[in-house]
């Protein structure tokens, strides 16, 4: 009969199979007590204000403060194109004479007489089609389409962007006063050919003041 057993082939708890039990039971208590791997740490989610930065010589560049409901994209205007982690088509573009700007795979975009949502809503629709759930947000850095002048006796003549709806008399504040000897009783607004009167010493004490209109594009004020 082989060591360890008895005359009918039963282990018999020898001094050897007792020492090999007890080796079992210290490796298991050890492989018990020791510390789990630590999983690796998931990711965060990328946030939509994780976009693509300007690219470089543009981190300067902040948007205008347009009206992204409103305001109208002219030609020669600089937009900043956002498209949430996808760098190959987050850009800035000009828009161009013909009132277009190009993006990758779709193209020529048509871009003049939109708003900002609204372009916004047009370059989601395109790229859907080959990219999965766009999200695009369009900005304005520069307005160069829409712009108003003032000349003579002010401060600081010359143009203005029209970026947000504007009145005359933002307009001359905005050129930093009249000089000594400006005539400011009979300042007029050249538009298209007509001549618009605006009296400022009458506007300035709350009197007649239809005189103090919105600007348009093109606008010059004149003051003698």
């Amino acid at each position: 009969m082989p060591a360890g057993y008895d005359r009918h082939g039963v282990i018999v708890n020898t001094p050897r199979i007792r020492i090999f039990s007890l080796c079992l039971l210290l490796a298991s208590g050890l492989m018990a007590q020791a510390p789990r791997q630590a999983e690796p740490p998931k990711p965060e989610p990328v946030k939509p204000a994780d976009v693509t930065p300007l690219k470089p010589g543009d981190e300067t560049k902040t948007p205008v403060g347009v009206d992204p409901t409103t305001f109208q994209i002219g030609a020669e205007d600089i937009l900043y194109i956002q498209v949430w982690r996808q760098p190959d088509f987050s850009r800035q573009a000009i828009v161009r004479p013909d009132g277009r700007i190009t993006m990758p795979l779709i193209g020529d975009v048509q871009a003049t007489g939109l708003t900002p949502d609204e372009l916004t809503k047009s370059l989601t629709k395109a790229l859907a089609e080959y990219l999965n759930t766009p999200q695009v947000i369009v900005s304005v850095l520069s307005v160069n389409s829409k712009k108003y002048y003032i000349t003579g006796e002010v401060n600081r003549p010359g143009s203005a962007p029209l970026v947000v709806p504007t009145h005359v008399l933002e307009a001359l504040s905005s050129a930093g006063g009249f000089r000594d000897f400006a005539n400011t009783k009979k300042i007029f607004i050249l538009r298209k050919g007509q001549r618009i009167r605006f009296n400022y010493n009458e506007v300035i004490k709350g009197k007649k003041m239809e005189q103090n209109i919105l600007l348009e594009n093109g606008d010059h004020i004149i003051v003698p």
